[in-house]
């Protein structure tokens, strides 16, 4: 038998233009999903971040998944490639959703301090959704987006997005509705929950200065409970949250782990 001999330009070109075609289809398959889950991301998502940014760190994501993924199925204009388009679509958001239930944890803390400390009308366009929040409450998304990064939680996020192609492949339909359904209800009490215990040693503490100052100012009567009142309440609470940043570490990384927990449930 003779060797084969080299392609001809022409075979080369077809060959490198159908692997590029494949490339783009996969990329744009996976990008549905991993695009979905960056818009409800809270540090990445929302109005805080400029599209484009989110478009090409989507890109990229998606590109070197597809690298290392099995091909999706070939996509045609039918009613299974719109079905599966609203299900990877649905899957990127819950799967975002659930991290951002987690910061909420700390916006959900924040209001509740602010309250004590009397700076509940103090307030900031929250990043996220563009809305006015509290200026504790954007202290406590800072510092959630702190402890997010220092603890690889985007490296988590990339290997929560792998693994759920593996769990759920494009095209697949959900294997667990129910359980689909009633993670994100399960896992919003445990934020919940998170939320409340972070600002109650503060709220306590706040309720007490409170009390003491309106026993004072009825015990003497020259003494204004708003003028003595209000700073006391505020040095108090900055206080207050300058050792709560201390212990905030450890709790808010075990909600995060519950988070990625529940994201795993959702695709199996």
């Amino acid at each position: 038998m003779h060797p084969a001999g080299p392609m001809d330009p022409v075979t080369l070109t077809t060959a490198d233009g159908l692997n590029l075609f494949g490339l783009l289809s996969a990329t744009l398959w996976y990008a549905i999903r991993i695009g979905a889950a960056m818009q409800a991301l809270p540090m990445v998502g929302g109005r805080g971040i400029p599209a484009r940014s989110r478009l090409v760190l989507t890109i990229a994501i998606s590109v070197a998944l597809s690298q290392l993924l099995p091909a999706p199925p070939p996509a045609g204009v039918n009613a299974a490639t719109a079905l599966a388009v609203m299900r990877e679509f649905a899957t990127g958001i819950a799967i975002g959703l659930m991290l951002r239930i987690a910061f909420e944890a700390g916006e959900i803390a924040g209001q509740l301090i602010s309250q004590g400390m009397g700076l509940s009308n103090a307030t900031l366009a929250n990043p996220t959704s563009g809305e006015a929040s509290p200026v504790v409450s954007q202290w406590f998304f800072l510092a959630f987006g702190l402890v997010f990064f220092t603890s690889d939680g985007h490296l988590a996020l990339v290997r929560l997005l792998f693994d759920s192609y593996a769990a759920m492949p494009v095209g697949a339909p959900f294997a667990d509705w129910p359980g689909f359904v009633t993670s994100v209800p399960t896992f919003f009490g445990e934020a919940l929950r998170t939320g409340v215990l972070l600002a109650l040693p503060v709220m306590m503490a706040l309720l007490a200065v409170n009390v003491a100052v309106g026993v004072l100012s009825r015990a003497a009567q020259q003494l204004s409970p708003m003028s003595l009142g209000f700073p006391i309440a505020l040095l108090v609470g900055l206080l207050l949250l300058m050792l709560l940043a201390r212990e905030l570490q450890g709790p808010v990384q075990r909600l995060f782990e519950q988070a990625f927990q529940a994201a795993r449930a959702l695709t199996g």
